[in-house]
């Protein structure tokens, strides 16, 4: 039995836990808050910010582990990759993931690499961005380097607005640096999903087409996703030679990530994020439905040390989608209604976290979330027409 430690507390470590466990081994939990939902399944919990390099370097030390991960936890995946480069434990090259996780450092590192990369730089202050701002073209996107979750994320088209995006961005980032970036106007969907390296080899790249909902109070919050994607066959060959040729100049070794990429209506491909984590929204329970290929596993035995089957490209079995239950107005859970022709013949798992009676809040950022439905398609006409018009046959009911 070896010891892993996984940082943070979300819903979506729980299957790590339950993966983790069902392979024989003992799973610790830490954060700063012990009603977090997952702390309930490990097998021990302890109460250190994940933030705190230092502090948890200490306790991983004292329990003697042998993995640590930060997965779908964007907060503690610099502090991960510290803890296990000092120890000696499985995971991606610190100086790396530091590059991966400071959009700013990302976006120089992609330039100077040449990557398809937007215009951007990072500042720590609105006095410095305003002596640049006329040197980029809106719109442009403010957001913090180091927030993951959509969190701060403003676009603007006029740079009388930046103060307040400023603010924003800073509000919601640990290290108070922002970044602004030129927006790039995307060419049909954009991406968002989980891949896996071994050896410094991508082997498995999925690709998402990913859904918003322009009237959510943050419209920027992914709303939705389905797989397989819509980008055209060109444009993923172009983008997975770039991500395999991201991870070997990164030195990455095994990993799993989550990766957003986009294609411009300048018809070049842009990879935007990358980070060494699995995804939020249970990107990679969604991948194990549509393909059969267990990425959750695949970490797990990552952040051990022990052997990993080779992955390969995903082979979608059918059409597959996950809708984001959110509200796009606060006030309390009154219900969920589904329209029952999708109920019996598309849904295949609803996953509901709140109650009657609940406090719910506007969509505004993933943790606003309230559940998520998983759905199965026959066929690709099928699933577009249903997610176009999600509002009309699933509707959560507020008060």
């Amino acid at each position: 039995m070896k010891k892993l430690l996984l940082l943070g507390g979300l819903r979506y470590l729980i299957p790590v836990i339950k993966t983790a466990q069902e392979l024989g081994h003992f799973v610790i939990t830490c954060d700063y808050l012990p009603d977090n939902i997952a702390h309930k399944y490990s097998d021990e919990y302890h109460n250190v910010d994940i933030t705190d390099k230092e502090a948890i370097l200490k306790l991983a030390k004292k329990l003697n582990i042998d993995g640590i991960m930060s997965f779908a936890v964007d907060p503690g995946v610099l502090t991960a990759s510290y803890v296990a480069e000092k120890l000696g434990l499985p995971g991606c090259p610190h100086n790396s993931v530091v590059i991966l996780q400071n959009k700013a450092l990302f976006r120089a590192f992609l330039t100077e690499h040449g990557f398809n990369a937007p215009k951007a730089k990072g500042f720590k202050s609105i006095a410095e961005a305003l002596k640049e701002i006329d040197n980029f073209q809106f719109p442009v996107i403010v957001k913090p380097v180091d927030s993951a979750g959509s969190k701060g994320v403003t676009k603007l088209t006029d740079f009388a607005e930046l103060p307040q995006a400023v603010a924003a961005a800073l509000k919601n980032s640990l290290v108070k640096e922002f970044i602004i970036e030129e927006f790039i106007t995307q060419l049909g969907f954009s991406s968002d999903t989980d891949c896996f390296s071994i050896d410094n080899d991508l082997q498995f790249i999925s690709y998402s087409k990913q859904y918003f909902d322009t009237k959510a109070a943050n419209p920027y919050t992914p709303a939705a996703y389905s797989w397989p994607a819509t980008i055209e066959a060109e444009h993923q060959k172009h983008l997975s030679a770039e991500l395999k040729r991201l991870v070997k100049l990164l030195n990455l070794g095994t990993s799993i990530y989550n990766i957003e990429v986009r294609v411009g209506t300048d018809n070049k491909p842009y990879i935007m994020e990358v980070s060494p984590r699995g995804g939020g929204n249970r990107l990679s329970e969604m991948l194990k439905y549509a393909t059969g290929t267990d990425l959750i596993e695949s970490a797990v035995k990552a952040a051990l040390g022990e052997e990993i089957n080779k992955l390969s490209t995903p082979i979608y079995n059918g059409h597959w989608a996950e809708i984001i239950l959110h509200t796009n107005k606060s006030g309390y859970f009154k219900g969920l209604e589904i329209e029952s022709k999708i109920k019996k013949e598309n849904l295949i798992e609803m996953d509901l976290w709140v109650k009657p009676g609940d406090q719910v809040k506007s969509f505004n950022a993933a943790n606003d979330a309230i559940g998520t439905l998983v759905l199965r398609f026959e066929t690709q006409e099928q699933l577009n027409e249903m997610m176009l018009i999600i509002k009309n046959w699933v509707k959560v009911l507020v008060d």
